[in-house]
């Protein structure tokens, strides 16, 4: 029977450490994949030569990935998020231009003919104002 006393606080340490790296590279190495996929610089035979060494001789072919091509991960992680950001703000810009349809130029006429019966405008600024809602 093994009880706790058996196994050595020091020991216990070792095996959490280990683990702990054993999962870091795990990560490390689905974000080298990531990134092999992600890179447009890279040709076909380039993705699959990097893809085959990093699974074949994983823990060497982690290490000379991030030694040869470390230094632009960070990079093309930026650019990817930048695009996702961009992506992003032009479908909310879409989607709330699609609410500019006939209703919301009826309500911009509706406060032009205000603005020029209170008599803020004359007549030829409303006039291009309601050229401008209409085209």
């Amino acid at each position: 029977m093994n009880l706790a006393y058996d196994y050595p606080v020091l020991g216990a340490f070792w095996t959490i450490m280990w683990i702990f790296l054993w999962v870091l590279w795990i990560v490390l190495l689905f974000r080298i994949i990531g990134d092999i996929f992600r890179d447009d610089t890279l040709g076909g035979g380039a993705k699959t030569g990097w893809l085959v060494f990093v699974i074949l001789l994983p823990f060497l072919g982690v290490f000379v990935y991030v030694l040869a091509r470390g230094k632009g991960m960070g990079d093309r992680e930026v650019r990817h998020a930048q695009a996702r950001q961009q992506a992003l703000d032009d479908y909310v810009r879409e989607t709330a231009d699609r609410g500019a349809g006939p209703g919301n130029e009826a309500d911009q006429l509706a406060k032009l003919s205000e603005i020029r019966s209170r008599g803020d405008i004359t007549d030829a600024e409303f006039q291009r104002a309601k050229e401008k809602v209409l085209h």
